[in-house]
């Protein structure tokens, strides 16, 4: 039976809120128009993808909902260990590490059986996985796709590039939007955020990207409003996550800490990075919290760094300073332009075995662009939404148009 009202969430990965222009996205342009926009719309902290994931499934920031961001730092034997989010297998040592993958509840929980969870990803896996991490729905990714109760299912050979996106998005259209019908549908497209960590802001690469995006909307937007016609209500949410800034150069961090007399802390998981792009996560054990410490005003006077946040700082940054989390910083920025004429450029944090692509997309932090993705509303009224907004209040917008109340989510209902 199909559930009397359905919500359809579009995410648009790394699309940050000033690109949104008719010159290169009319569809999103017109969505616009017609919807509510939400002007003053904020991701969370850090800007990247599988903790946005971990925020729009369920409400809550990272203090609340425990995914610290794309590389976390886990306890494992007496030591801090950082794993890369965005593997298969990262739940499973989340789990073997706290006991739990999120803390709180998901979409997919809260919506049990009243009409069902679906996603379908294009990202990296750990992304996709967090928007369901124990299985309550489906969620389809190319790593491997899972029914409720972690039934492996098959089928879902989906490129990671821009056809991917394509070809997900006629299958979303054709099979969830219209045979199966589920009260929460979900499509999260790679791009442009996928193009943009190989390319620079406004090259000619980074407009196609943002052009096949629109493109993947205004599908959706087309078979939505088919769905419309026949009777069916239907709330259509699109936005982005993110947005994107230009690399302009790289520190080590953990060179740096060793440059300190802190290689023995470093080497014995005392203390640990978690780069995040344009800023990262200092960790410490309770052995290595006083060393770090102590190095913390001298990282503040280097040129590459911004801002280092403590304490009640980092509450404000919706991180808790627990779970081995000590510190958390903002890389630099200079406000030249790049060869394409888009201003700034940031200081990123080194990963091991990962180059750094100076010149491309790249973000993280807190800095004014990366943390500019853009929501419409569609279904509920039109014109600005002149209230602060963020991720975490996508999920109690969507209980509150299918009848449920949020009672576990941070954030609140948009509409």
């Amino acid at each position: 039976m199909r559930p009397r009202r359905r919500v359809v969430f579009v995410c648009c990965d790394g699309l940050g809120r000033d690109w949104v222009r008719p010159d290169l996205t009319p569809g999103l342009d017109q969505l616009r128009s017609r919807g509510a926009w939400c002007a003053d719309h904020h991701a969370v902290f850090p800007s990247v993808t599988r903790t946005s994931a971990a925020s729009v499934a369920t409400g809550c920031t990272p203090a609340r909902h425990g995914l610290h961001g794309n590389r976390m730092g886990l306890f494992e034997d007496g030591r801090i260990v950082v794993r890369d989010v965005g593997k298969p297998d990262f739940r499973d040592h989340m789990r073997r590490a706290t006991g739990m993958a999120l803390r709180v509840p998901t979409l997919a929980e809260c919506i049990g059986e009243a009409g069902g969870f679906i996603a379908f990803s294009n990202v990296s896996p750990g992304a996709a996985y967090f928007l369901d991490p124990d299985h309550f729905g489906h969620v389809y990714h190319r790593a491997g796709s899972f029914a409720p109760g972690g039934a492996a299912l098959d089928g879902f050979d989906i490129s990671h590039d821009l056809a991917g996106d394509w070809r997900m998005t006629r299958r979303f259209c054709s099979e969830l939007l219209e045979e199966r019908a589920p009260a929460i549908a979900v499509l999260w497209l790679a791009n442009p955020d996928l193009t943009l960590h190989g390319n620079p802001l406004g090259s000619p690469a980074h407009l196609e990207a943002l052009a096949q995006a629109d493109r993947c909307v205004l599908e959706v937007t087309r078979e939505v409003e088919r769905q419309r016609r026949r009777g069916e209500e239907i709330l259509l949410l699109v936005g982005s996550d993110h947005g994107q800034e230009t690399i302009g150069d790289v520190v080590d961090l953990e060179a740096w800490l060793a440059g300190q007399g802190l290689v023995s802390s470093l080497a014995a998981g005392d203390i640990a990075v978690a780069g995040q792009g344009t800023a990262a996560l200092l960790y410490a054990t309770k052995r290595g919290r006083p060393s770090l410490a102590g190095v913390l005003d001298a990282l503040r006077r280097e040129p590459w760094l911004d801002e280092v946040v403590v304490g009640e700082a980092l509450s404000a940054r919706g991180h808790a300073a627990s779970g081995g989390v000590v510190a958390a910083l903002n890389m630099a920025r200079r406000n030249d332009p790049n060869p394409h004429g888009v201003m700034g450029h940031r200081w990123t944090v080194a990963e091991a075995g990962k180059p750094t692509a100076i010149g491309c997309g790249q973000h993280g932090g807190w800095g004014p662009d990366e943390t500019r993705p853009f929501l419409i509303i569609d279904g509920t009224g039109s014109g600005a939404v002149e209230r602060a907004t963020s991720l975490v209040d996508i999920a109690p917008t969507a209980l509150s148009y299918l009848g449920l109340t949020a009672t576990s989510c941070d954030g609140t209902p948009i509409t």
